[in-house]
């Protein structure tokens, strides 16, 4: 199995390919700028000490200041974040914001820690980084395993170490913030209402009705969850979802507002399964579930060529981070599967993470209707972009995301060129 990062390069140089792209920018664009990797130590609650690690990639800022997530998983390793930093650099580029592409997280399981435990782990985390982040340069995020009041941890902290004449221009030095200290409206249903609206705008563009689509959905955490409630309020019906726990079923479809409930209040482990009134299938059984469409919302790697075989979608939205791995994608081609890809897909966060730090800068707060107005545009915009492109070079649609993206890094990168 190839690496992630390996995985993003390629995808990458096949639009570079398609464009002639020059050996300079090849060269600039295949590996990050900037790698950060800090060892810090935390006080647990019973006084013992943990030493963690933790990860900061920023792969280019042409474009703007880098942009990208905060994650906290096992999972994480500096491959990965090298992965999602490439990916955040494609991202911004195709929603035509001016930002660049980061990420970065720790290697840990947030459920493991307590809130003060992971408070103490943000705050010392963001003091380890120091002026490696800040509301000109990167910008962190929320991300898997991250949430709201993490990124209000991050910018106190940050704040604190400001002068005194700074400590309130700086909030912006992360977005995702909870509406009181100076997020936006609408930045935490962002990435699965920017998904239901690019699936609107191919739609429109393929003479398809969004209305009464029945839709799958694995992962149930913020980007499934809000993608469930907006494709739902879009006229979509949702027949599976699957988490950590398993998979639910119900052919009639499952209500997100029912199913948010049990997960976070009454399920004794979080997961959807045991939901009242759903059929518990098993993960497998997920991915042969009869829909139209298939929304992967959680990790990377999950659309393996033996899922690809037996998916009985017409369409995958990918909602999370690389999904569809390298062998799957010839297979779904090949079954004429549309994927819509991540760096279309889930640009909805990044937008109005976009959105907040314009905000921020000019003391005003827009209004829900405002902020979704703006992100359907903008997005409606990216899906009409790519489609184009695809006819123009007859091209997958995640091929044509990467030319139309390309085309714009290339531009600013040859007018700016190499200092010295």
């Amino acid at each position: 199995m190839s690496s992630l990062h390996t995985t993003a390069v390629r995808q990458f140089e096949r639009a570079a390919d398609l464009l002639d792209l020059n050996t300079a920018n090849r060269l600039i664009l295949a590996s990050p700028k900037n790698e950060v990797v800090v060892n810090f130590p935390i006080t647990m609650d019973d006084g013992s000490t943990q030493l963690l690690t933790g990860y900061r990639v920023q792969h280019n800022n042409s474009l703007g200041p880098y942009k990208g997530g905060m994650r906290f998983s096992p999972a994480v390793d500096i491959d990965e974040v090298r992965a999602l930093a490439t990916w955040m650099t494609f991202k911004t580029a195709l929603v035509d914001i001016p930002f660049g592409g980061a990420k970065g997280g720790i290697a840990i399981n947030p459920r493991d820690y307590s809130p003060t435990e992971l408070e103490r782990i943000v705050r010392r985390f963001t003091f380890a980084l120091g002026s490696n982040i800040g509301p000109d340069h990167d910008i962190p995020a929320p991300d898997m395993g991250t949430n709201a009041q993490h990124m209000v941890w991050m910018m106190d902290t940050y704040s604190s170490m400001a002068s005194a004449a700074d400590r309130h221009t700086v909030r912006r030095v992360v977005t995702g913030k909870t509406v009181a200290t100076g997020g936006s409206r609408g930045r935490d249903k962002a990435t699965g209402q920017g998904l239901t609206f690019v699936l609107e705008a191919w739609c429109n563009r393929t003479g398809q009705n969004i209305d009464a689509m029945r839709c799958a959905i694995q992962g149930f955490g913020n980007v499934g969850e809000h993608a469930a409630r907006t494709l739902t309020a879009a006229g979509a019906v949702i027949v599976a979802v699957a988490d950590h726990t398993g998979a639910v079923h119900n052919p009639d479809g499952i209500d997100p507002e029912e199913l948010w409930k049990y997960t976070s209040s009454v399920s004794p482990n979080g997961g959807v399964v045991g939901a009242p009134g759903l059929n518990s299938i098993s993960t497998e059984e997920f991915w042969r579930v009869q829909c139209d469409v298939m929304v992967p919302a959680a990790l990377e790697r999950q659309v393996t060529a033996e899922r690809a075989r037996n998916l009985r979608a017409t369409v995958i939205i990918e909602g999370a981070n690389g999904p569809t791995m390298p062998e799957a994608e010839p297979i779904l081609a090949e079954r004429d599967i549309t994927v819509l890809p991540d760096i279309l897909a889930n640009a909805g966060g990044v937008t109005v993470s976009y959105f907040e730090w314009v905000q921020n800068r000019a003391g005003d707060a827009w209004t829900l209707v405002d902020v979704d107005a703006r992100l359907r545009r903008s997005l409606r915009e990216a899906t009409d972009a790519v489609l184009e492109a695809a006819a123009e070079f007859d091209c997958s649609l995640r091929d044509a995301a990467y030319v139309v993206a390309l085309r714009r890094l290339n531009t600013v990168m040859s007018q700016r060129g190499v200092f010295p």
